[in-house]
């Protein structure tokens, strides 16, 4: 097979999961910036969020908005789109002033239930919408990394706000290869072929090791305090959260029968990247309640991306293959294991930037709880415990 045949093949297979070879998970092509007409009034609230929130009157705002027709959205980025915008609104309605309401109203619940069925994911704002969706270039012609992306949507905007994101969207980015390489690795390990497995695995352990770079930048224009006060709190979602502890009525939503429903808020355990891994590298986590949760993260996934993991999951192991073969081949073993050190390093960093940026915050009431993460769980224990069942699949 020829090199162009080849890469066409490679780009096809990722293509089958909304993968591209050159920018991950993230969407191709680039996000859409805006919706059709007809649908200009959630485009105009969304635009105004970072000012109303301000005022603490957000709700009225949203309360007059009509009820827009979602069926009318005529392609998956158009949905996206309004995914993002919707889930923007509806937490801004929610966490935007000072009391927290328990109900949302017709004209934000009944689109987003919709666009949210279209899309196979919860109405509930996810990191789908918070960061694969939310960006562009700021020229087009240069990649996808920071420096050259910012923000479609803010809730308060800042500086702070934007980088939190745009780290997570500069990570995704250069995930590309990473995520080729898994299946390139299966394939080596199917044909039996080691000398190309090898050289997958350093591929990838190259670019985990460039992905925890970009992690560890996230400090240069995001201070955890600004973070927790002022980004933290519109991210909360309505599944095991001290100050909705029945969930949030959707009204207007038929399928809900006025009953309050409990959707997991935004966390980076919804990325697709770090699952992936997990998967290719046959890292095992301990069956009890945190790992369920991790499996749980999944419905809040883009339904292809979902499909990956679970595909990388059922195909050959990697890890078994680097067992059989070590002692004929110790180089093997050694790039198998400095994947798996480097994605123990990309998880510590993640551990302690949540104890610096939430643990250490002060905590005021009940509504932005330092104790569970924005997913509604206790955050530090799952970190650490990730981390630590990581560092124990290096091979000796």
């Amino acid at each position: 097979m020829e090199i162009s045949d080849y890469a066409a093949s490679e780009s096809a297979d990722l293509a089958r999961y909304e993968i591209n070879l050159e920018r991950g998970f993230l969407p191709s092509p680039d996000p859409l910036d805006r919706l059709p007409g007809e649908f200009a009034a959630w485009e105009a609230a969304a635009r105004e969020l970072p000012k109303l929130l301000v005022t603490g009157r957000v709700r009225a705002l949203i309360e007059r908005l009509p009820v827009l027709d979602a069926q009318r959205l005529a392609q998956d980025r158009e949905r996206r789109r309004a995914m993002l915008l919707l889930s923007f609104l509806g937490h801004a309605y929610v966490w935007g002033e000072k009391t927290t309401t328990v109900r949302l109203p017709a004209c934000i619940a009944v689109p987003w239930y919709e666009v949210s069925r279209q899309l196979g994911r919860p109405p509930v704002l996810s990191y789908a919408s918070y960061a694969l969706d939310n960006w562009r270039r700021v020229d087009s012609k240069s990649p996808i990394a920071l420096g050259n992306i910012v923000l479609q949507q803010n809730f308060l905007g800042g500086q702070d706000e934007e980088w939190f994101i745009l780290v997570h969207v500069g990570i995704e980015a250069r995930a590309g290869p990473l995520l080729a390489a898994i299946l390139n690795a299966q394939r080596a390990v199917a044909g039996e072929q080691p000398e190309e497995l090898e050289k997958q695995l350093l591929a990838m352990a190259n670019t985990i090791e460039e992905i925890h770079e970009i992690l560890l930048r996230m400090a240069e224009h995001c201070d955890p305090y600004i973070y927790y006060h002022r980004v933290r709190p519109y991210l909360h979602g309505w599944s095991n959260h001290p100050a909705l502890p029945q969930g949030l009525v959707y009204e207007g939503v038929d399928a809900y029968r006025g009953r309050p429903q409990q959707f997991r808020g935004e966390t980076g355990a919804q990325s697709s990247l770090v699952p992936s891994l997990d998967a290719a590298l046959g890292i095992a986590h301990r069956e009890d309640m945190l790992n369920r949760y991790l499996v749980e993260m999944r419905h809040y996934m883009p339904p292809a991306h979902r499909t990956f993991i679970e595909s990388v999951e059922q195909g050959s192991s990697i890890r078994q293959f680097v067992v059989a073969n070590k002692s004929r081949r110790s180089s093997l073993r050694d790039v198998y294991n400095a994947c798996v050190l480097w994605l123990e390093r990309f998880r510590s960093v993640h551990l302690e930037y949540a104890k610096n940026y939430i643990q250490k915050q002060s905590q005021r009431g009940t509504r932005n709880p330092a104790d569970v993460g924005t997913g509604g769980t206790p955050f530090i224990p799952y970190l650490r415990k990730h981390r630590d069942e990581t560092s124990k699949h290096l091979i000796v």
